[in-house]
């Protein structure tokens, strides 16, 4: 048999084994992405959105960069600019630790590796966990600038969680000028 054939052939047993599955992809009202923390915010962000997510990488600084700007990491060859995103959305800097993660988001003109706090992995969401506009206030996830990038949450047990846009992230003017 040939590789191409037995790859095809696990491909195959493995769906086999996933009950429900198709029918999720395909449900109606269904919404998925990665889930994380920033700060004391649960927030999530489509799959679309976030190229890879990576340990956090050794960081190299750039003179005369915003303060929310880490520096530069070498990921596999590539120089890609690493952003605090806790400090550029709320003035704080992230206490660094041995299991940050960052994620890659793609941007015009290159890719951008931001820190994240904590990863909670795959999250999905139905319409009927969705929050109303007028809830969202209350729920502090668009307090600040985040209001620019969390357009609707959802409620997920005891926790409300914001869709985080890091596409708009990427084209946000003030974000792609990390000259001071």
């Amino acid at each position: 048999m040939d590789p191409f054939a037995i790859l095809l052939e696990y491909e195959r047993k493995s769906l086999a084994h996933v009950a429900g599955l198709p029918e999720q992809l395909d449900a109606p009202g269904l919404w998925r992405g990665v889930g994380y923390r920033i700060g004391q915010r649960r927030l999530a962000s489509g799959f679309d959105e976030v190229v890879e997510i990576l340990p956090m990488p050794q960081v190299t600084p750039v003179p005369g960069s915003q303060p929310w700007m880490l520096g530069v990491a070498n990921i596999r060859g590539n120089l890609l600019p690493t952003v605090d995103l806790k400090q550029f959305l709320e003035g704080e800097r992230t206490v660094l630790h041995e299991s940050q993660r960052v994620l890659i988001v793609r941007q015009p003109g290159g890719d951008v590796a931001v820190t994240i706090d904590e990863l909670f992995g795959q999250r999905s969401f139905v319409e009927e966990q969705a929050l109303a506009p007028d809830e969202l206030p209350a729920t502090a996830l668009t307090d600040g600038r985040y209001a620019h990038f969390v357009d609707r949450a959802y409620r997920l047990a005891d926790h409300a969680w914001g869709i985080f846009s890091l596409d708009r992230l990427a084209r946000t003017p003030e974000f792609r000028q990390a000259a001071a």
